[in-house]
């Protein structure tokens, strides 16, 4: 249990934060699920645009921390080449 003020504002403080990146990667599973069900749709024109607005999003959750910079550099590299896969196999 915190006791001294210092610590007692650390816990809130952690509290506070714990909240706003829950938020964030929540925000963001649900910009991936959004492409996620366009690629399962085969609608390759909605996935393009749904990964389109993900990767800002999982972009900036690297940049507070809330995600590491390899994990979203994988994502977005197999999402993006699953779009287009996708797109190629439209026009075949």
């Amino acid at each position: 249990m915190a006791n001294s003020p210092q610590s007692k504002k650390r816990a809130r403080q952690s509290e506070a934060r714990y909240a706003v990146n829950k938020a964030r990667r929540s925000r963001i599973r649900t910009f991936l699920r959004k492409v996620e069900e366009a690629l399962a749709s085969g609608d390759q024109a909605a996935a393009a645009a749904a990964l389109k607005t993900a990767q800002p999003e999982m972009a900036r959750g690297v940049t507070k921390g809330v995600l590491h910079k390899n994990t979203v550099a994988r994502k977005m590299s197999r999402l993006s080449s699953r779009v287009k896969t996708l797109g190629a196999a439209a026009a075949a």
